[in-house]
């Protein structure tokens, strides 16, 4: 008897996330406790920047620090989210860039072509970012 009740009952599914400690959210806020290096799983070899953050929900993650070059110390306040670091095991979350005190892009150039041509007579200045753009550069 105590078989069969236990064969119709429905269990119920569990849903499966590889960012546990985000609760459901996009970003959560967190503050940065240590910042260090690490080397990637086999077939690479670098070294990649990764920061052990505490969030806001108590929780302790490592997320890794994209691009190059960065202005970001210990305690300074960070926005983290989902997306993993495919060579580096246990690092799940990224920080958002530009948000808090963690620094933009340092430095960025636009890139115009592998075989160096110059940029346009015309286009002296540079890039400008779309949300900036009058609606004459728009239209170029």
């Amino acid at each position: 008897m105590v078989q069969a009740a236990k064969r119709n009952k429905i269990h119920k599914r569990i849903s499966f996330t590889r960012t546990q400690a985000l609760c459901s959210r996009p970003h959560i806020k967190g503050i940065v406790d240590k910042l260090t290096t690490r080397s990637p799983k086999k077939p690479n070899s670098a070294t990649r920047h990764v920061a052990k953050v505490k969030l806001t929900n108590f929780k302790k993650v490592t997320a890794r620090v994209p691009g190059c070059g960065y202005h970001c110390s210990k305690y300074n306040r960070v926005l983290v989210e989902g997306g993993r670091a495919n060579d580096l095991p246990g690092v799940s979350y990224t920080l958002r860039r530009g948000v808090y005190d963690f620094s933009a892009l340092i430095g960025k150039r636009k890139r115009r072509s592998i075989y160096g041509i110059s940029r346009p007579a015309d286009q002296i200045s540079t890039h400008v970012r779309r949300c900036f753009r009058t609606p004459q550069q728009h239209a170029i």
